[in-house]
C-alpha cells in the first residue's frame, strides 16, 4: 500500500490538482476510477486534505463534488461520477508535473 504524501507539500497544492494527480495515479495502475475508488485514492494519499475536520481519520468525499464540477468544465478531466473518470490530454499534462514535483518532493 502507498503511503501518504508529506502534508507540508500537499497542503500547498490546490484541491483540483491533487484530485487530478489521483485519477492519474489509479489510471496508472490500469484500474478504472470510479467515483468511490477515487475517494479512497485522495484520502490514501492526502488524508489531511481529504478528511472530516472533526474526525480526521474518515474520508469526506464531498470534498470531491464541487472540484470535480470544476475540472470538467476546464476539460481537464471527462467522466462523472456514476461511470469513471479519466483525463484529457490536458489532464494528462497537469498530472505529470505533479508527478514530478511529488517524485522531487518541492515544489517546481
Amino acid at each position: 500500500m502507498e503511503k501518504a504524501f508529506d502534508e507540508e507539500l500537499y497542503k500547498m497544492v490546490s484541491i483540483n490538482d491533487l484530485i487530478v494527480f489521483c485519477i492519474f495515479s489509479v489510471v496508472g495502475k490500469k484500474e478504472k476510477c470510479d467515483f468511490e475508488r477515487l475517494a479512497q485514492e485522495c484520502f490514501k494519499m492526502f488524508p489531511k486534505t481529504f478528511s472530516f475536520s472533526k474526525i480526521a481519520k474518515w474520508p469526506d468525499a464531498r470534498k470531491l463534488d464541487r472540484p470535480l464540477r470544476a475540472l470538467r468544465e476546464k476539460r481537464i478531466i471527462n467522466g462523472a461520477s456514476e461511470s469513471f473518470f479519466t483525463l484529457t490530454p490536458a489532464g494528462e499534462k497537469a498530472a505529470e508535473t505533479l508527478n514530478k514535483i511529488f517524485r522531487q518532493r518541492k515544489l517546481l
